[in-house]
């Protein structure tokens, strides 16, 4: 494939648009048609096939950003999860997982794997030797996340790759949290990228999708196995993606530099014990971060010092929003434990370092002051309540 050789920026706004030929219109038409002529025709259109006019473009600029041969976009990011697992696992065939993963991925493979008869380990850490211990003769897919949710945790990718070329086997990558505009892994020899675009290609908490990019050889695979499960997309959700990733790397980058200036304060904050972001000098893998990430996320997580309880803290926010998702351009909170990893049992949690003190902050594009200011006063406010029950 040839490079890239446009800029960032240039590719989320240009690339995969349709060009309105009729009207001139600066943005793309928005194609609402389920149903297209099949007779004397190149292409046989059908939503479920994943090809309409929006559907078919849009796929084209997640391909470009993950510098891929080919893209393809769900209706959420489990369903981009489920279906390329399902593409290439078969009754009897076994897969690595990395120890630290989303709940949800979790959940979908200790549920849903033993009724299908698929083989799954998840490793004790992620160091090379946790990898290679796992494998199996049946192995056929390593899977990763990086960073991780919610811990920041980072998986050395030319490491993952290496091991799978070794055993001939498929690596997988949640690039979720990265983001192409952070983190691109085929750099890296990683060859299927899978991403939530709900969280950072949409970005503005409004819209709920999935999209994966690959080799054409990868996606014809996933392709078959999509067209049977249903797991498409709408062409208004199609067109209102495509406007968002228009600014993604504005707004990416926006939230990069706040969540570095987030984490270095909350850092030295009295009533912070633990700050999990790969952009700070003291987390263990920042050195391996600033290898492989050209930017370090607007996400965190972190661990308030004792005594404080963090339920209150986040329900005393008056800006920052306790919220369920995340990397929308307004910042929110929430606790891992009733939420994102809900679904997993304590023990799990506590296996993979989750306790129920620990929060996950998605930074967003509003001045850091603003930020801090809230921070400062919720932690204030729950303080006086604690005194006052004393």
């Amino acid at each position: 494939m040839k490079p890239n050789t446009k800029g960032l920026n240039t590719i989320c706004t240009h690339v995969g648009e349709i060009k309105d030929e009729q009207f001139k219109g600066a943005i793309s038409p928005i194609y609402m048609s389920s149903s297209y002529a099949y007779e004397n025709v190149d292409v046989k259109r059908y939503p479920r096939y994943f090809n309409t006019p929006n559907q078919e473009a849009l796929s084209k600029k997640i391909a470009r950003l993950e510098k891929c041969e080919a893209g393809i976009i769900f209706g959420s990011g489990m369903a981009a999860v489920s279906t390329t697992l399902f593409a290439f696992l078969n009754a009897g065939d076994h897969i690595v997982l990395q120890q630290s993963l989303y709940g949800g991925t979790y959940n979908l493979v200790c549920e849903e794997f033993v009724k299908y008869g698929i083989e799954y380990s998840f490793t004790k850490g992620l160091e090379q030797e946790d990898f290679e211990r796992e494998i199996k003769p049946n192995t056929k897919i390593i899977f990763v996340e990086t960073p991780s949710n919610p811990l920041m945790k980072i998986t050395d990718l030319t490491m993952v790759a290496g091991i799978a070329k070794k055993n001939g086997l498929i690596s997988m990558i949640d690039n979720t949290f990265a983001s192409p505009v952070n983190q691109t892994p085929i750099d890296f020899g990683i060859d299927i990228m899978i991403h939530s675009a709900t969280k950072y290609m949409g970005g503005h908490s409004d819209i709920c999708a999935g999209a994966v990019a690959c080799s054409h050889e990868h996606m014809d695979v996933i392709w078959n196995k999509a067209k049977n499960l249903g797991g498409s997309l709408s062409d208004f959700t199609v067109w209102m993606l495509e406007r968002s990733m228009k600014t993604m790397g504005l707004r990416v980058k926006a939230q990069n530099k706040n969540a570095k200036k987030m984490a270095k304060w909350l850092e030295k904050h009295p009533m912070v014990s633990q700050v999990y972001y790969p952009g700070l000098k003291s987390h263990k893998d920042y050195a391996l971060a600033k290898k492989q990430m050209s930017g370090f996320s607007g996400m965190m997580s972190f661990e308030c010092a004792k005594g404080v309880d963090a339920y209150e803290f986040m329900q005393s926010l008056a800006l920052i929003k306790p919220s369920m998702s995340l990397a929308g351009v307004e910042s929110t909170m929430l606790a891992p434990a009733k939420a994102s990893h809900a679904l997993l049992s304590p023990e799990a949690r506590a296996e993979q370092g989750i306790s129920d003190g620990l929060i996950r902050f998605s930074v967003g594009i509003e001045e850091t002051e603003d930020l801090k200011n809230d921070i400062e006063q919720a932690f204030a406010k729950v303080v006086k309540e604690s005194l006052q029950l004393q």
